[in-house]
């Protein structure tokens, strides 16, 4: 009888160890590409951060800041739509703007998402371009775009330095996440 239990002791556990390593691998797909700087400008730092995502069919996605930074000691505090205009006259488009904060570390933050050919704020939408896209254009591909600036004195001029690197970036963002 003790024999007995033991084994299905072991399936258990090992059905369990099984089932966890499936959905951490899920949990942890990694961008196909990925840049992440940090910039100084007239005294003021910026980080910048692209995940692409060569595909996004096999369960391999781009995830919402909304996500990954609360869970990893962020808190997100006022919310805010912005528009982002490309330095080289190309459209405008809306992304998302927070204020974070960690321990004593606070930033203004904008993100959106993009790829082929669209700039979008919604997270929801970004998936919902997916599917049409993979349907119409055989294409899953797309990016992440994240801008951080340390809040320092000021979040208008946090915001004002954040936007102006947003800017710059989609202007360059099309040689490199593919229209």
């Amino acid at each position: 009888m003790k024999n007995r239990t033991n084994t299905i002791r072991f399936w258990i556990l090992l059905a369990v160890l099984l089932l966890g390593g499936g959905i951490i691998n899920v949990w942890q797909r990694a961008a196909d590409d990925y840049l992440s700087r940090n910039f100084v400008s007239n005294g003021r730092m910026a980080s910048f951060y692209v995940g692409y995502y060569a595909t996004q069919r096999n369960g391999a996605t781009y995830h919402s800041p909304l996500n990954c930074l609360p869970g990893s000691g962020w808190v997100m505090t006022d919310p805010a739509r912005i528009t982002i205009t490309p330095g080289d006259g190309s459209a405008s488009f809306e992304a998302n703007r927070f204020v974070v904060a960690n321990g004593r570390d606070r930033a203004l933050m904008i993100y959106w998402y993009q790829g082929r050919g669209r700039a979008v704020a919604s997270e929801y939408w970004g998936k919902i371009y997916t599917v049409i896209d993979s349907v119409r254009r055989r294409r899953s591909d797309g990016a992440m775009v994240r801008v951080m600036v340390p809040l320092g004195n000021s979040q208008e001029e946090a915001q004002t330095a954040a936007i102006e690197m947003a800017s710059q970036a989609a202007t360059e963002l099309p040689g490199f996440v593919p229209n």
